[in-house]
């Protein structure tokens, strides 16, 4: 028995896969597929995990993948179980004492609980646990084997995880001085995304934000070291993989930037407009849960249904990246093709305005209803979300909050337009009142040291709690009261000649089609200049020195594979109308789209050959510490198909608005213990 990560035979890890079908295929066939008997009667096994890894495995796999690989059954190691002495057992488990210590117990003894056991441990183990199991002579034959899968991380999307270490913001970002706790955070973190770059088989060039000070009577403070200190953690664990992992790449093969919350603090407080983000933001789901109401079969109240927005919804994969509007109108002309062109809604209407019905009409009604029924559930489904969606905007009046969001990003607004905007809409509700403000410190930081804050939070009769959430703000971005506002340990200089207010810039070669899609998240223009070798060395640090093939002259790598358009087309300011007329071809049955890739280039992944992604560049990743949002997500699915690299999200967290906030409230109140980040 040996302690080696597998060799993965049954994957080519050189022909390109997008992330998440990676990690899928890493569970499914290396794990599960290769957990085989000598022994014919063993077909049927059991699969026992932590609480980690059983969330590893729901936001990697369907349960029915993981039955279709002979598992009838999946169990809590931390729970007491039934013997099951003639089935195989493949436990998934994180290498901790605990874990191990329970291994054992099941495995000891005359009665094992099963016939023989593989263990699969989701990140690296100690030596120290390894002797430990090899002194248990009775279990040591009973393992038919034992290996570090090196998967400890969660897919939330196909281009992005989290490393599930959400809380870690209470501590990270408090504290000035050197923090236990939140080393010992930030080596949970480095764990668990060292395990991406195992699984995939990728070694990255690693850069980071650095830590700067604007004055140099000004420390540094352990927050100001966040992305340092990770990074560092980071290459010490792939360093460790280049020497212990068969067939791990040498030489750098992809690319690395880690940011902090610093980095954009108005990407999770502003209100996004595309269809995904509006359904998390306004709906109040839980994750990617959403609660469809539908008529009762039986005249009675409505049946509640449970359903996950995922990628196997394909109008949640054409339309979650559109605008609101443009999904609406969409949706409007999927309705109107489906209940005109459809063959069964044709005969059904046709039965309602008293027509006879000839048997073939039935015939034909047999042979399109189950067709007609899922169809017709799919796009009902997205036509309630969408209808509640846009009740909301009309009742919440989100459409002027959303203009003058975007007005103070862009330096086009100030005070005076927040203090009148605050006295002609006292019915706002408090949650959009106090987004509003935190835009507004976020962007007029100096403005937090005199009175006028206080005022305009005064005139949006907001409670001392949103006040405080406010004056945190500063926390984000190293600010304290002993420092001047001026102060920053961080600043972007893509443009020194911009407004002293904006905090974005109209972008070039880009033409806003629908009101308020003119915002952008900075991490889109931080990826741009990394791909194209333009981040500043100074501002993003190197880890490790590239090797000197690493940015050699293929285009994949160093510049986009389709390039900008024309200077002369501009981001128009307020041109694009909130809903606008189109021409779109769909098919007759008013299901499929057009070319989804016109409307929501960031999916175009799914559309492409394998003769395609085999020419993709170079992946590039990207890790936030402290939360990344919607629009960071949407951001890389886009650039994917512009730079013709996929293009990987990282964070500890992925928040909607709400949660972010809820974040920044805590920030003030008592720390919390390392016992509430799950290692």
């Amino acid at each position: 028995m040996s302690m080696s990560e597998s060799d993965s035979a049954s994957l080519v890890y050189n022909g390109f896969r997008n992330f998440r079908n990676v990690t899928r295929e890493r569970l499914l066939y290396e794990m599960l597929r290769n957990t085989k008997s000598t022994d014919a009667r063993l077909t049927w096994k059991v699969l026992i995990l932590d609480k980690i890894t059983l969330k590893i495995m729901s936001h990697s796999c369907k349960m029915p993948e993981i039955t279709g690989e002979d598992v009838s059954l999946l169990e809590n190691i931390n729970k007491r179980r039934q013997p099951l002495p003639n089935m195989l057992a493949i436990y998934f488990v994180q290498p901790t004492e605990e874990n191990v210590v329970l291994f054992l117990s099941d495995m000891a003894g005359k009665n094992p609980l099963y016939k023989k056991a593989f263990v699969f441990f989701s990140s690296p183990i100690s030596r120290e646990l390894i002797n430990y199991i090899k002194r248990d002579s009775t279990v040591l034959p009973r393992i038919g084997g034992l290996r570090e899968m090196n998967l400890e991380y969660f897919p939330i999307d196909s281009q992005a995880f989290i490393t599930n270490t959400g809380k870690a913001m209470d501590e990270l970002f408090v504290d000035e001085s050197s923090s236990i706790k939140g080393d010992e955070y930030l080596t949970v973190m480095a764990t668990r995304i060292a395990t991406v770059f195992a699984s995939l088989r990728e070694f990255p060039f690693v850069r980071y934000r650095a830590a700067k000070s604007l004055e140099l009577d000004t420390m540094i403070t352990y927050r100001d070291l966040l992305p340092t200190k990770l990074a560092a953690n980071i290459w010490n664990s792939l360093t460790k993989y280049k020497s212990n992992i068969a067939n791990f790449p040498q030489k750098e093969t992809c690319e690395l930037l880690i940011l902090d919350r610093s980095i954009d603090q108005i990407a999770p407080i502003i209100h996004e407009w595309t269809y995904d983000a509006m359904c998390h933001d306004l709906l109040k789901m839980e994750g990617n849960k959403y609660v469809h109401e539908v008529p009762s079969k039986t005249g009675g109240n409505p049946e509640k249904k449970d359903i996950i927005l995922e990628d196997h919804d394909p109008i949640w994969l054409e339309l979650r990246h559109a605008h609101i509007a443009d999904a609406s109108e969409r949706l409007h002309d999927k309705m109107t093709k489906f209940a005109t062109k459809n063959k069964a809604a044709q005969i059904r209407q046709g039965s309602r305005d008293g027509g006879d019905m000839s048997t073939r009409d039935l015939r034909n009604i047999v042979e399109a209803l189950p067709q007609y029924n899922e169809q017709y559930d799919k796009l009902s489904l997205h036509v309630d979300i969408a209808a509640k969606v846009n009740k909301i905007i009309r009742e919440s009046e989100l459409k002027e909050l959303g203009q003058l969001e975007q007005d103070l990003v862009f330096g086009d607004a100030g005070t005076k337009e927040v203090i009148n905007f605050l006295r002609s809409k006292p019915d706002v509700t408090s949650d959009n009142k106090l987004r509003l403000l935190l835009i507004y410190a976020a962007i007029h930081g100096n403005k937090l040291e005199n009175d006028k804050l206080k005022k305009l939070m005064e005139l949006a009769k907001l409670p001392d709690e949103d006040m405080n959430a406010v004056y945190t703000m500063r926390k984000l971005d190293g600010s304290s009261d002993t420092k001047k506002s001026s102060m920053r340990p961080f600043t972007l200089k893509f443009n020194v000649n911009r407004r002293k207010s904006s905090f974005r810039k109209d972008r070039p070669g880009e033409e806003v089609t629908w009101q308020l899609s003119r915002f952008y998240p900075l991490v889109e223009e931080l990826i741009e200049k990394l791909s194209q070798g333009e981040l500043s060395k100074t501002d993003f640090s190197c880890m490790n020195d590239p090797t000197p093939t690493f940015h050699g002259t293929s285009p994949a790598v160093t510049a986009p594979l389709i390039q900008p358009q024309d200077a002369h087309s501009v981001r128009s300011r307020r041109t694009g109308t909130w809903a606008r007329p189109r021409a779109a071809s769909q098919s007759d049955d008013g299901y499929s789209s057009d070319s989804t890739l016109r409307h929501a280039v960031t999916d175009s992944m799914l559309r492409r050959t394998s003769s395609e992604f085999r020419k993709m560049g170079q992946r590039i990743f990207v890790f936030i510490i402290g939360g990344a949002t919607r629009s960071e997500l949407r951001a890389c699915h886009k650039l994917t198909a512009k730079l013709n690299r996929e293009i990987v999200l990282g964070s500890t967290s992925l928040d909607d608005p709400l949660q972010f906030i809820k974040r920044l409230k805590k920030l003030n109140e008592d720390d919390i213990s390392i016992d509430d980040i799950e290692i």
